[in-house]
């Protein structure tokens, strides 16, 4: 195995990336290996799929399938070995569908088909061993042995970026939100990567065509959240637990999270959201619910303690799972969609009764505990609502700065640099956060600025989309660039969602972004370099010493 795509990724002075048996998120090597072949099964499809538009062939159930299939190969959503396999089948029939269509309309109408990429001339071999046999072949890092290394790293941030933005992509199909020009974006890039490029301004180029996609796949999903649940509202949250019976939600889906609400009602169950599901409470239409009790725990690093202290059944509707049978709750663990852990049940549909099922068999919580509540909310409407009264404060010199401080959480003794960051704020500054890196802080009290909160928790890490809105009605205010404003961005990063967040930011022109706790090991020394130059990055070093050079400037 080779994989390299987060965080807690094994670096030595002499090699990065896990290589072993297992990958440190608990991902076997056979896992890891398939999921190589399916991602190289994609590239296939994707090469089809943007051959049949120049003919005016769009499959709309492959288009919407295809970035699902990408986003089950993200970290730490499916280490089921037999489900890769599934989908690795479901791509080549799919790959053969259109395969079959475009070749026909090409001769048809007299048309040549360009060159056919490796991946678009595959055929899946049967069988897992043969499989495993062709996972080298289909290796993120293949011709690494010729190939600059230069070249593999940003092949493998395009890899990862378009991974991020399909994941994206798929929570807002989930909403009913889908785009077929962005979708044969997606086939475009998806099937360019394919071909193995080492042209570095062409790759360079399109890690950004990835993050301006990107951006619009946050609309998207924006819009298909505010459709369906209705506009964020800032809303008091019960982070303590209440006596009775018991569901938690984690993970991303806001669709699963309503099903079970619709489907617990009358029977006793309080429901409770976990890591990125917090901002859930903030919709009206899920709010409405009374039996949605509160947030349990904290970020997905914890889970494995947390989720084998809660006494009822647990759902995982998206990424950031962990091993359960670490905690010994497997039996109670349901997971959805892509998602994925062998033995653990797995819930296809909208009937959730499996899962309400074991709640009712289980004890919940005996007790009451003392409320402690925090406020979440802070979405697009919201902050644009808010955003006459914070004007008014800038200018009358009681708001000096912006910070975000936000991106994903992890387990490493640095991150704490986000806790004293935010504690050591000056007291004229407004602190945005969004994803799970604000339960480093979120719990702490801020206070308030003439009846502003100086904490603002924007939402999910997909809610980024509204932290750039109100960025962009500021520098409209007050007639500069966005990056002339006094608005500083420190981001914590784990995954290839936060990697492409960091791409739509860049390609947006945003500059002087603080990022940590390290730097992604697919890039190289030299690409850090390129991406310092252009767009200023810097990486975290101390709070202080980074405070004093953020508020001199």
């Amino acid at each position: 195995m080779f994989c390299i795509q987060c965080e807690q990724t094994i670096q030595t002075p002499v090699s990065k990336g896990c290589s072993y048996t297992q990958g440190m998120c608990g991902k076997t090597s056979e896992v890891s290996d398939l999921q190589d072949v399916l991602v190289y099964a994609l590239q296939g499809v994707s090469f089809w799929a943007e051959q049949g538009r120049q003919l005016d062939i769009i499959d709309s159930e492959i288009d919407q399938w295809a970035p699902k299939a990408f986003f089950a190969t993200l970290t730490n959503v499916n280490f089921d070995p037999e489900r890769i396999i599934e989908f690795a089948q479901t791509a080549a029939r799919f790959k053969n569908r259109l395969e079959q269509q475009v070749k026909a309309a090409a001769l048809l109408k007299g048309i040549e088909l360009p060159a056919l990429s490796p991946a678009a001339q595959f055929t899946l071999p049967e069988g897992k061993e043969a499989l495993l046999a062709f996972a080298p072949t289909a290796a993120v890092n293949r011709g690494h042995d010729v190939v600059n290394e230069d070249i593999i790293g940003l092949r493998l941030l395009c890899l990862y970026g378009l991974k991020g933005a399909a994941a994206y992509l798929e929570h807002a199909r989930v909403l009913s939100q889908t785009n077929d020009e962005v979708y044969g974006e997606y086939h475009q890039i998806m099937s360019w990567l394919g071909t193995d490029s080492t042209d570095i301004d062409a790759l360079f180029n399109t890690s950004m065509q990835i993050g301006l996609m990107n951006y619009r796949i946050m609309e998207m999903l924006d819009k298909g959240e505010t459709d369906t649940f209705g506009h964020p509202t800032p809303t008091s949250v019960n982070v303590k637990t209440s006596q009775g019976k018991c569901i938690l939600v984690s993970g991303h889906d806001l669709h699963d999270l309503e099903k079970i609400l619709q489907q617990t009602q009358g029977k006793g169950i309080n429901v409770y959201t976990n890591g990125e599901m917090l901002p859930a409470h903030a919709y009206p239409e899920l709010s409405k619910y009374p039996h949605l009790k509160g947030n349990y725990g904290s970020a997905w690093q914890n889970q494995q303690k947390e989720f084998a202290n809660f006494p009822g059944a647990i759902v995982m509707t998206s990424n950031c799972l962990l091993n359960p049978d670490v905690g010994q709750y497997a039996d109670r663990l349901f997971t959805r969609s892509i998602v994925g852990w062998p033995g653990v049940a797995h819930i296809e549909g909208d009937d959730f009764s499996q899962v309400i099922d074991c709640s009712l068999s289980l004890e919940g919580f005996k007790h009451d505990e003392i409320e402690q509540l925090i406020t979440v909310g802070f979405g697009r409407n919201a902050l644009m609502e808010a955003a006459p009264a914070v004007v008014e404060q800038v200018k009358a010199g009681a708001i000096k700065h912006f910070f975000l401080v936000g991106g994903c959480d992890g387990d490493k003794a640095e991150r704490s640099y986000y806790t004293d960051f935010t504690a050591q704020a000056p007291q004229d500054s407004l602190i945005l956060t969004l994803a799970c890196g604000k339960f480093r802080f979120n719990k702490n009290q801020f206070g308030d600025i003439n009846g502003i909160p100086r904490l603002l928790d924007v939402g999910q890490c997909n809610d980024a989309y509204s932290a750039i809105q109100l960025a962009l009605a500021l520098a409209k205010e007050f007639d500069c660039d966005i990056n002339e404003l006094p608005l500083t961005l420190v981001l914590s990063w784990f995954e290839q969602k936060a990697i492409v967040i960091l791409l739509t930011l860049f390609a947006l022109g945003v500059k002087g972004i603080y990022t940590g706790p390290t730097a992604p090991a697919f890039l190289t020394d030299n690409l850090l370099a390129i991406l310092q130059e252009k767009f200023d990055m810097r990486s975290i070093s101390n709070v202080e010493d980074d405070l004093k050079t953020i508020l001199a400037a």
